[in-house]
């Protein structure tokens, strides 16, 4: 090696760099993500990064820094340091350091005590099939220079057990008050003074093990490999895959999560004997060189034996680190259907039916939602991405057979996939993410223990998977939902308006089963604004008296007014033609309950005349409201979406004020937004209300300060059904259910029971 490598990192390279990153990030189509509890960044040491992508090696230091401040130092190989050129001094100048530097340990060191971080990928090279343990579960990785599996690197635990054993020597020093070696290591640290040196020993020293995990990967092809193609004709094979895939990672609208593991104390590994030796190795290390290299006086049998220790709690210290990096994979849908195709594989069936299949798939997605270990993918929490996968609509799931087809893997034929025998073909190590990305997928999770059984149950249950448990599983879905939705709208970003809400009441949705229950369930739809909470107290009178009974969440509701604005009135209708379909596997009939805009959208879905809707009850129904700002709703909604569009304004009057009868329950901030939609969905039902041919009960307060009660009238009109009532409570409010005003909740049940015994006789 013709140049040093302890070259000092530069500000201005490295803060440009980090600005240039920061600019692609924003141009390309990779969405970063870092996972992090607090601590890890500011306590890290050493950071280790699991390796599938060139481009990925870059992107750790630029994130640390941005959050942290603090520069990194890397290991890189050593074929990227070809000399003096301009860019061997650049990836220096960056904090790079060659693999095979001789003081590479000490070296790095020093820097951590200098204030810096260390980066390194301890599997030692990219690792295209992820294949990381055999089938004994024991980690190893392909070595294309041994072109054989190895053992993952020890590189990081030795520089870690060697920087603990020096921060001790630095202790011991100021226990026993030697102040000149404390001054003079001081100085060849080039530290400020003796202080600082002592601050960075008493630091505990740590590892951080960390996952990088790309979502979806994709095979076609792309503007960059095209690009160097023409320019540069004949590239090799194993340029033009790496091409390929990365191009596409960083091109195509690809998730990038990198999840930082719990701190590893390397203290923790030294025993009672270890402490001895390294206590009476202390008063002779005089730099951290001499940790890994005693001097000559030094060189007796506590010398070689320290060094025997070390290379001993290195292996213990690696294996911990890789299990625990491994452990962050960040679980997507392509894993479990990869998974699970192989595990069918395995028992001999390459076919199945479609609608198995995807029965399968949401089972092991609910299952791997119950393993706390387990970090899954944004998408396999929030039911909106992944909740209709049982009737095979799910974006995830198309992209995975059209990528798994594509490449000759698996057909799909008279409603069944079929397993083509190219899944079990062997490729070579700079083919296979190219060839078969299903075994690639599998490959990654096979780390995480637990998928195993996850898999393994998912198919043992699908085959007597009943209504009522697949019910169970799709209420748990919309109570992951608003879990999912509250922890996105309470983001520092939406303060402003949510520290505003008076609200206190819980949004979430709820599920009443009686021991006995009836086989008339009840859907309980809850107004505009509103909350399940909204209809929780009716709800319990139901099932005190035998109803099954659920209310669902309007999507947008009982969690921020920004929530509210991104809705439209088809996703409320949603979420009561999915409580619905879940009362459906509870029971045989069922009657729908809804108030104000609960009720317009339970008529609205009556309309399509689902099978076994029993009847209908209606309160408070809008078609004629008395506010007459209504009808400049729409002006403002479009002024918004313009403003929007030009500026980065969220418009010019994005929320209006909500005097609620309930602000216990209820928005205070009303986003005009949401009014449009409002309207929208009222003069959807005014025209749908002919196609109503279910019993209808309707009920109005005959001075409703918010409808118009000329409304009731207008639906019941309008109404397709013979079996139809409307009955008028003298009130001059709204929330006359929740109230129970004129006793509404009392005509309520008694047109349900007048439903149900019409049903028991006629069944």
């Amino acid at each position: 090696m013709d140049y040093e490598p302890e070259v000092e990192i530069s500000d201005s390279a490295y803060g440009w760099s980090v600005r240039i990153f920061s600019i692609l990030e924003k141009m390309l189509s990779i969405n970063i993500r870092m996972h992090h509890d607090e601590g890890q960044l500011a306590n890290g040491e050493i950071f280790l990064f699991n390796h599938f992508a060139r481009f990925e090696t870059f992107i750790p230091q630029s994130l640390i820094y941005k959050e942290t401040g603090a520069y990194c130092r890397s290991v890189a190989s050593s074929e990227f340091f070809t000399g003096d050129d301009f860019f061997s001094n650049y990836l220096l100048s960056v904090g790079a350091v060659p693999h095979d530097y001789r003081r590479l340990i000490p070296y790095l060191v020093e820097e951590i005590l200098r204030g810096r971080k260390v980066i390194i990928f301890p599997e030692g090279g990219m690792v295209k099939d992820r294949r990381v343990v055999d089938a004994k579960g024991r980690y190893s990785v392909y070595s294309r220079i041994a072109r054989e599996r190895r053992k993952h690197h020890t590189g990081a635990a030795v520089l870690s057990l060697t920087l603990d054993i020096y921060k001790k020597a630095i202790l011991q020093a100021r226990a026993r008050g030697d102040d000149k070696r404390l001054e003079k290591w001081a100085a060849d640290l080039k530290l400020d003074d003796v202080d600082t040196l002592l601050a960075a020993a008493s630091r505990p020293s740590t590892i951080v093990p960390a996952n990088i995990t790309f979502y979806p990967m994709r095979v076609g092809d792309n503007l960059l490999r095209r690009g160097v193609e023409l320019f540069n004709k004949g590239i090799s094979r194993r340029l033009s895959e790496e091409l390929l895939i990365e191009g596409n990672i960083l091109f195509k609208n690809t998730d990038m999560d990198i999840r930082l593991g719990d701190l590893i104390y390397t203290d923790e590994f030294w025993n009672w004997m270890d402490r001895r030796l390294i206590a009476q190795a202390a008063r002779r290390i005089g730099c951290a060189d001499d940790v890994l290299n005693p001097p000559a006086a030094d060189w007796r049998w506590t010398a070689r034996l320290r060094g025997r220790r070390i290379r001993f709690k290195a292996l213990d210290l690696r294996d911990r680190y890789m299990h625990d990096m491994y452990l962050q994979i960040t679980v997507n849908l392509s894993h479990l259907a990869s998974r699970l195709i192989y595990e069918l594989l395995d028992r001999g069936r390459t076919s199945i039916d479609c609608d198995t299949f995807h029965r399968m798939l949401y089972l092991a997605v609910k299952y791997a939602q119950r393993e706390s270990s387990v970090m899954l993918h944004r998408s396999l929490r929030n039911p909106e991405a992944y909740g209709r996968l049982v009737e095979g609509k799910c974006p995830g799931l198309d992209q995975f057979f059209h990528t798994a087809a594509s490449l000759g893997l698996v057909e799909q034929e008279n409603l069944q996939y079929q397993f083509l025998p190219k899944l079990r073909e062997e490729h070579g190590f700079d083919d296979i993410r190219t060839e078969n990305l299903v075994m690639v997928y599998a490959n990654e999770v096979a780390p995480i223990s637990c998928i195993a059984g996850v898999i393994d149950k998912a198919i043992g249950d699908a085959a007597r998977l009943d209504g009522g448990q697949l019910a169970r599983l799709y209420f748990d879905d919309e109570r992951v939902s608003f879990r999912w939705d509250k922890a996105y709208f309470t983001k520092p970003r939406f303060e402003e308006i949510n520290s505003k809400e008076t609200a206190v009441e819980s949004g979430e949705p709820f599920l009443l089963l009686p021991d006995n229950p009836k086989d008339m369930g009840i859907v309980l739809a809850h107004g505009f604004l509103a909350s399940p909470a909204e209809m929780l107290g009716f709800g319990r009178r139901l099932a005190a008296l035998g109803y099954p009974v659920i209310g669902p969440r309007l999507k947008g509701h009982g969690t921020s007014p920004w929530d509210l604005r991104q809705r439209s009135w088809r996703d409320w209708l949603a979420s009561v033609r999915r409580a619905y379909q879940i009362m459906e596997g509870l029971a045989e009939r069922v009657c729908m309950v809804g108030f104000s805009s609960g009720g317009a959208l339970a008529l609205r879905l009556a309309a399509d005349q689902p099978d076994g809707l029993a009847g209908l009850a209606a309160v408070s129904v809008p078609i004629k409201f008395r506010n007459r700002n209504m009808a400049f709703v729409p002006m403002v909604h479009g002024a918004n979406r313009l403003v929007r569009g030009v500026t980065p304004y969220k418009g010019v009057m994005p929320f209006s004020t909500n005097d609620s009868e309930h602000p216990h329950i209820n928005y205070y901030s009303m986003p005009v937004r949401g009014l449009f939609e409002l309207r929208q969905m009222v003069n959807e039902v005014e025209s749908s209300l002919k196609n109503v041919h279910c019993p209808v009960m309707l009920i109005q307060g005959d001075k409703d300060a918010v409808i118009n009660p000329r409304s009731i009238k207008i639906i019941y009109n309008k109404l397709g059904s013979e079996d139809k009532d409307m009955l008028i409570i003298p009130s001059d409010r709204h929330g006359i259910l929740y109230e129970n005003t004129g006793d509404t909740q009392e005509e309520v049940i008694r047109f349900l029971d007048r439903i149900y015994r019409r049903n028991a006789v006629d069944g």
